[in-house]
């Protein structure tokens, strides 16, 4: 049978239902794209939004170290200054530039606003990893409440929009982790890549190594287990010796010690005692008060951070965790899979690793961040598993539970401060006359480098105050002070001191020398609201 020919009215009738398709199709292209783009600007837009309504960031280590070494580095100063800031000094600072730029070259508060809203970017990717972890249960309900857990943690929060760098470095790492989940599709280049972001963050941040650890723990569960372990730890490798790699051999070559002060019962660098320096006042006394420290944070108990604050978060993880376990032995049938048992592995080895090295609770700003993605996964495994004992055929009732999960701790979380200053009075210490001439100051306290900046650039700093590193005799910095005191600068002898503080002034002592009674001191306005620095003018004590 012939075919009937295509007639000019076949095509009039068929072009409605061709673009009612081409139409369609556009539609969700369109919306497959606006919405990852909504998603992306609204999360720069909250990060950005709670910058501004914080105020300044002088935080404590800004004051300390963020803003000298970068200024230092600039400036040419690690082979003038000794250490004002201590134990801090040799900290990689390239991770400091980007908000040290921000602050100096765009008007308040444009340059923290700029910087919170790149913070805000883990929301986004907050709820891409919830999305690809929940699989079939991602719902719009359960991302949401993914994100808002993330999103109200009080570590995160108390760094959005200041020189802290861990929720920085939370956007890398939290990348390798999603790539390591995914790792089983090209495997080659995801765990390379993985292996990158994560050795990439360690190297701007020692402290992530906790991270690293975790990582190396998770691939163990991967489909080849061996390949995965040696593509990440060959990442991890490029990755730290890009970021870190110079830093480190500029601190050899100063110190001995390429991550000077850390670790020198190996390193044995001249500038500080054999041992290996770690802060240790957070750390748990004991298994039971480790067991105990997620409850601790419920009840408003800081252990972990200097500064109250109140979470919920870990505790909930911790009693999913056991209900989970729970359900596991009593049914004789894993709730998990594979890739969940990898995000488990992850989060709690790298806990673990927190814990056991240092337990500082800025240091868990991953980990707060995951524990939204990891407790609505948590909740949906658990409610899937209960069978008849929890109504499945509607997602209305799990739904409801997460959101009411996520919204009790987020009303019961509160962040903490690192100190703010209001946008109206941003910091502009004005420095008095009698200091307008170069030089030589004493430190006497901390956190005090921050004000070097903001005196002449030809002075020079040295910090006799710090109890992780002392000034050795005969030491580079003790040899580096005695060669400043005999070429004597137009300002002279002064030392700084935060009015209020304990009188340091005997350190002076090693030097000969001492605060001249007969001149007076003069007053330079502190980053912190309320706090008053003072340079006092020395004098050699056989002069006296």
């Amino acid at each position: 049978m012939l075919q009937r020919a295509t007639t000019a009215t076949d095509l009039r009738e068929s072009m409605p239902a061709a673009g009612g398709l081409r139409r369609s199709w556009t539609t969700n292209l369109r919306g497959k794209t606006l919405a990852p783009i909504a998603i992306v600007v609204c999360s720069m837009l909250a990060g950005a939004l709670y910058t501004f309504a914080m105020g300044e960031d002088v935080n404590w280590d800004w004051q300390n170290y963020h803003e000298y070494n970068v200024w230092a580095v600039l400036n040419g100063r690690y082979g003038v200054d000794a250490i004002p800031p201590g134990f801090q000094t040799y900290f990689n600072p390239i991770v400091y530039f980007p908000v040290y730029y921000l602050r100096h070259f765009l008007p308040s508060p444009y340059g923290l606003m700029i910087i919170g809203a790149v913070h805000g970017l883990n929301l986004a990717l907050i709820c891409l990893f919830a999305r690809l972890v929940l699989g079939q249960a991602a719902t719009f309900a359960a991302i949401a409440a993914a994100v808002a857990i993330a999103a109200s943690g009080p570590m995160t929060l108390s760094e959005v929009g200041t020189s802290f760098s861990d929720v920085l470095l939370a956007l890398p790492v939290i990348g390798g982790f999603l790539l390591i989940l995914v790792g089983d599709r090209r495997p080659t280049v995801r765990y390379l890549l993985a292996g990158l972001l994560i050795g990439a963050a360690v190297g701007l941040k020692l402290t992530n190594v906790v991270y690293a650890i975790g990582a190396a723990a998770a691939v163990l569960a991967a489909a080849r287990p061996l390949r995965a372990s040696v593509l990440l730890g060959l990442g991890g490798i490029v990755g730290a010796a890009l970021t870190g790699g110079e830093w480190c051999l500029i601190a050899w070559r100063d110190t001995g010690n390429p991550i000077f002060p850390l670790f020198n019962a190996v390193f044995q660098s001249g500038e500080v005692a054999a041992i290996n320096l770690m802060d240790a006042q957070f750390m748990p006394h004991g298994v039971l008060d480790a067991l105990a420290y997620p409850f601790y944070w419920v009840v408003g108990d800081h252990r972990g951070a200097e500064h109250p604050f109140r979470d919920a978060r870990f505790a909930v993880v911790t009693v999913l965790l056991v209900l989970g376990l729970l359900a596991r032995m009593t049914r004789n049938s894993a709730i998990l899979t594979r890739r969940d048992v990898q995000l488990v592995v992850l989060f709690a080895v790298s806990y673990l690793a927190w814990m056991g090295l240092f337990s500082i609770q800025r240091y868990a700003v991953i980990l707060e961040l995951l524990c939204g993605p990891i407790i609505v996964l948590l909740l949906a495994r658990l409610a899937a598993s209960a069978g008849p004992t929890f109504p499945t055929t509607s997602p209305v009732p799990l739904n409801a539970l997460m959101l009411t999960v996520a919204a009790a701790i987020a009303l019961w979380s509160q962040p903490a401060d690192w100190w703010h200053r209001p946008w109206s009075e941003a910091y502009r210490p004005k420095i008095a006359d009698e200091l307008g001439q170069p030089a030589t100051y004493f430190i006497l306290g901390k956190p005090l480098a921050y004000i070097a900046p903001q005196l002449p650039p030809q002075s020079r700093f040295y910090l006799l105050a710090d109890i992780g590193v002392p000034i050795v005799p005969g030491g580079i910095f003790d040899q580096r002070i005695r060669a400043g005191l005999k070429a004597p600068l137009p300002g002279g002898l002064r030392e700084l001191h935060m009015r209020g503080e304990p009188d340091r002034s005997a350190l002076l002592d090693r030097y000969a020398l001492a605060i001249d009674p007969a001149r007076p001191c003069v007053a330079i306005e502190g980053a912190r609201p309320g706090t008053i620095l003072e340079s006092c003018p020395l004098i050699e004590r056989g002069s006296r």
